[in-house]
């Protein structure tokens, strides 16, 4: 592989060659003795959205959770100079790591409110008037179980906890998972507003979001990190995608058709 690391590649401009907000170096991680990530380098710009690619399986969510300390993890983690690795995973987000987890994980018992309220972290300016601005819906269905909302309204939700709060870093794992074509369009939208207010590492499927929102691309294959440059020139290269990520750069999803029955 011929890709450069992520401090020698020099092609996506000064955003990369800024310092990075959040370095990753030599990442191992372990789940129940296990090893699920066995060497991860990359960068997150301070600015925009750095996605993080690969094939179904090769480490992207154990990478983003042990970042957060969710799992075993070993190497280097720095964020804005500060090594992460001895923290536990709730000072880590003390630090302003927001996190957008797969699957949504909303608190389905409670209201979209004590949802929001559940994630106020101490110590930071709560910022209601962005999460109500871009999800009015939140606003309405403030007193209704987050269980009983589609998955399109928990998706909201999720990304709106993450939102609340001032971040250093957002960790966004597969944001459009399941959604229907129209609510992928309003996912990247609410994304892209993200990126203006914190830096975005991305996990996504999706190959047409990556290419409307990332800046940077990182591709990892069995629990490695084998690429990194622009997100741009990666996907014109459709022998490179096909190689990297098992589809052609025009396919919108790596092997993930778009679900027609996924709730609106």
């Amino acid at each position: 592989m011929t890709s450069a690391s992520p401090c020698e590649d020099t092609r996506a401009g000064a955003s990369l060659t800024a310092e990075p907000v959040l370095r990753v170096r030599d990442l191992q991680a372990h789940v129940a003795g296990q090893q699920v990530v066995e060497h991860v380098d990359l960068d997150v710009a301070p600015v925009g959205v750095t996605a993080l690619l690969g094939r179904n399986g090769v480490g992207k969510t154990s990478t983003i959770k042990a970042i957060l300390g969710l799992v075993g993890r070993s190497g280097t983690v720095e964020l804005d100079g500060t090594d992460l690795v001895p923290l536990p995973t709730h000072l880590v987000v003390r630090r302003g790591v927001g996190y957008v987890p797969e699957d949504r994980e909303v608190f389905a018992g409670l209201t979209v409110r004590d949802n929001l309220r559940l994630a106020e972290r101490r110590g930071s300016t709560h910022h209601y008037d962005l999460v109500y601005d871009l999800f009015p819906e939140l606003h309405q269905r403030g007193g209704q179980a987050a269980g009983t909302l589609s998955g399109g309204q928990q998706q909201m939700v999720s990304l709106a906890r993450a939102l609340l709060n001032d971040n250093q870093v957002l960790l966004v794992d597969e944001p459009t998972k399941g959604l229907a074509p129209r609510l992928v369009a309003e996912v990247s939208r609410v994304l892209a507003r993200a990126a203006q207010v914190a830096p975005v590492l991305l996990v996504e499927q999706n190959l047409q979001v990556v290419r409307d929102l990332a800046q940077h691309a990182v591709v990892l294959t069995d629990g490695r990190s084998v690429h990194h440059g622009p997100a741009a020139d990666l996907l014109a290269d459709d022998e490179l995608t096909q190689r990297l990520l098992g589809v052609h750069a025009d396919t919108g999803d790596q092997g993930r058709p778009a679900d027609p029955e996924a709730p609106a």
